[in-house]
């Protein structure tokens, strides 16, 4: 995806889990996806909740990618927290997710999808930056859903 759109993105967890694990089959396209985004002049944001998954998916082995070990983890989440626009969760973000979760089929683990989304909402962002464009799929009415 070549953006020339200005507008900020929210990258979600799988995008900087990609963009920073060498060995995994989408780095180059994450890193593409950042570079190219970041290029076109647009604000890239993400939430404490993207770094708390991010902790979670690089400290445990995937297939053939070996665990991040727990220092250099938390290494790279104070560079995020320095290098992407920060927003954490608070009384307007639980307001929206309440409202989603009235009004969108959501359940288990899809709460934290619909959760990145009322964050976003809650903070006037519309662009979500994705390798997982089928979980975020009911909410795409609300949000413009892009990704490799």
């Amino acid at each position: 995806m070549a953006t020339t759109d200005a507008k900020p993105r929210f990258v979600d967890t799988n995008v900087l889990v990609y963009a920073n694990q060498f060995g995994s089959a989408h780095h180059a396209a994450a890193t593409a996806l950042l570079g190219q985004t970041e290029a076109a002049g647009a604000a890239l944001w993400i939430s404490g909740q993207v770094l708390r998954e991010y902790l979670a998916a690089v400290t445990r082995s995937q297939g053939s990618i070996a665990a991040l070990p727990m220092p250099l983890a938390r290494e790279r989440v104070r560079f995020f927290a320095q290098r992407f626009w920060l927003i954490e969760d608070g009384p307007v973000v639980r307001t929206r997710l309440l409202s989603l979760l009235e009004n969108y089929p959501v359940a288990g683990k899809q709460v934290h999808d619909a959760n990145i989304v009322a964050t976003m909402l809650a903070n006037g962002i519309t662009r979500l930056l994705t390798f997982n464009s089928a979980d975020f799929q009911r909410f795409a009415g609300l949000i413009t859903i892009e990704g490799p």
